[in-house]
């Protein structure tokens, strides 16, 4: 499978006083790309939770931080689908300067699908993995 790219503006709010994203702004610049992702596959992660009865968190992440990036910066976010397991993913995000494309962060993510109501283990249903590996 291709990766996901994604585009994303730094705003003021992402920024400290000198400009500079805070680093956990980075893990949310993912998460909406990991949502976008989904549903460029078709879909939605409140489909997903009434019809599946699934929800996708994140069991694991390891983050490298190799450059800052500052307000009003233009970014893409990429995800790539390294393995999928029958209970959850393993992907690769990275965030790139659009202009320099300077490779800013990156990271690798296992997210798991869990009971909605419950958050216990669940195996991702047979149309998600499909639709992933696609």
């Amino acid at each position: 499978m291709p990766d996901f790219n994604f585009p994303i503006r730094v705003y003021y709010e992402d920024t400290d006083s000198g400009g500079v994203v805070y680093h956990s702004q980075y893990l949310n610049f993912m998460e909406r790309t990991r949502t976008e992702w989904l549903r460029n596959l078709g879909f939605e992660q409140d489909a997903l939770r009434e019809e599946y009865k699934c929800i996708f968190v994140v069991k694991r992440i390891e983050i490298d931080f190799i450059k800052p990036a500052r307000f009003n910066d233009a970014l893409i976010v990429s995800t790539h689908l390294k393995k999928a397991m029958f209970a959850s993913f393993l992907l690769t995000q990275s965030i790139i300067h659009q202009k320099t494309n300077e490779l800013l962060c990156k990271a690798e993510i296992k997210i798991a699908a869990v009971y909605p109501d419950t958050f216990k283990p669940r195996r991702i249903p047979e149309l998600i993995l499909t639709g992933v590996k696609a």
